[in-house]
Parts: C-alpha cells; sequence; structure tokens
C-alpha cells in the first residue's frame, strides 16, 4: 500500500496524551497543533480510547499523523486503523503488529529496547524504532546501539525526556530523531493554558536546538 504520510513533513514530536477523555481530545490536539505538533497519541490504556482516536481523525487526520499508543496485539492494532488513524506506536516489539500497521499505511514505531529488537523491527519493516524506556538504556547505552544501527534508522527516545536543553541534548548529540513525550507535556489534570506552555517550550527546544 502507499504510504498516506511522509515523514519529512512532520516535526518529529509525537505528543502521548496518555488519560485524555473523549470530551476533551479534539481541543487539546489543536492546542497541540496550534503551537506545531503534527503527530499525536492516544494511548489504549486511556478512557475510551478509540472514541478519542476516531475524533482526533474526524478534526485533523487528513493533514496530520493521528494514532494510538500501547499497542500490544494485532486485535488491537486492528480496532485503531478502523478508526482511520495512521500513527502506531507500541511499547513492545510485535512482528505480527508491525507488519499489519505497515501494510495499511501507517506510520510505526515499535518499542525497543535491545539491539535484537531493534533489527528485528526494522526488519519487519517498522518505520522507525521507539527506544523505551530509554533511562534502561542510558545514553552510554544508547550510544552503543545506535553505534550499530543503519545510519538512516529513526529512532526516539521515549520516557522521562523534559523540555530543557539539558534533557534533550544529550539524546540529539548521539543521534536522536525526535522524541515522544509523555507526561512533562500533558496530564489529564493540567489546565490548557499550562499544555499550550509545556508544548511551546518543547517545540521551541527542539527546533533550537536542531536548526
Amino acid at each position: 500500500m502507499t504510504k498516506r504520510y511522509n515523514l519529512d513533513e512532520h516535526l518529529p514530536l509525537i505528543a502521548i496524551i496518555r488519560g485524555v477523555l473523549p470530551q476533551d481530545v479534539v481541543r487539546i490536539g489543536q492546542i497541540l497543533i496550534d503551537e506545531g505538533f503534527t503527530m499525536i497519541e492516544v494511548p489504549l490504556n486511556s478512557p475510551e480510547p478509540l472514541v478519542s482516536i476516531k475524533n482526533l481523525v474526524d478534526a485533523f487526520g487528513e493533514k496530520y499523523l493521528i494514532g494510538a499508543g500501547t499497542v500490544t496485539t494485532v486485535q488491537k492494532a486492528k480496532d485503531v486503523i478502523a478508526t482511520g488513524a495512521n500513527l502506531i506506536v507500541t511499547p513492545n516489539m510485535n512482528e505480527e503488529v508491525i507488519k499489519l500497521t505497515v501494510e495499511a499505511g501507517c506510520a510505526t514505531f515499535p518499542g525497543v529496547v535491545t539491539p535484537t529488537e531493534a533489527f528485528n523491527a526494522l526488519a519487519a519493516g517498522a518505520t522507525g524504532i521507539k527506544l523505551f524506556p530509554v533511562s534502561a538504556l542510558g545514553l552510554d547505552g544508547y550510544k552503543a546501539l545506535k553505534s550499530v544501527l543503519p545510519p538512516e534508522a529513526l529512532s526516539f527516545p521515549v520516557g522521562g525526556v523534559d523540555p530543557t536543553v539539558e534533557s534533550m541534548k544529550p539524546l540529539l548529540d548521539i543521534g536522536a530523531n525526535g522524541f515522544g513525550l509523555g507526561s512533562s507535556l500533558y496530564k489529564p489534570n493540567m489546565t490548557d493554558d499550562q499544555i499550550r506552555a509545556n508544548a511551546k517550550k518543547f517545540v521551541e527546544t527542539f527546533n533550537a536546538l536542531t536548526k
């Protein structure tokens, strides 16, 4: 299937809005998009996640990468694809999930920690790999992994990334192509103003470090 996305057109920051409610998700999505985000993930352990994903797809899916995180089984992947989503993020390396979602035209980022998982994910056709949790690897572990990966392989560290130079620069220096951003960007108890401020800071810091 022809891919429905071109990652060159997207800011490589995946907004992870875990815990978002369906009635809030389009408003939150608009805040993130207004600040420059183009990739939004609703983890499947959120309340009524498929409803939220469908709401986002209907509102923004023509132009942006919208989809799910915590996609751990083939059935869950099928359920997400049925919403019209085009972004699949997993916490683990499941070859069947990768192949299914890539065939469906989704940008697919499986979670890996080891070189074996990383190479198997890429061999299965993954768009890129999600280093999760990157804290388990540490900077030395990530550097060692990057040294053996194909240079064109996209890698997105996830877990504990803050919108600061101190947090992001060491990972970018190793070769991170982008990040998945969770609780430092969004928590359900945050106000819209807090979410907007966090999103703005992440985008500004990332752009300052990569331009």
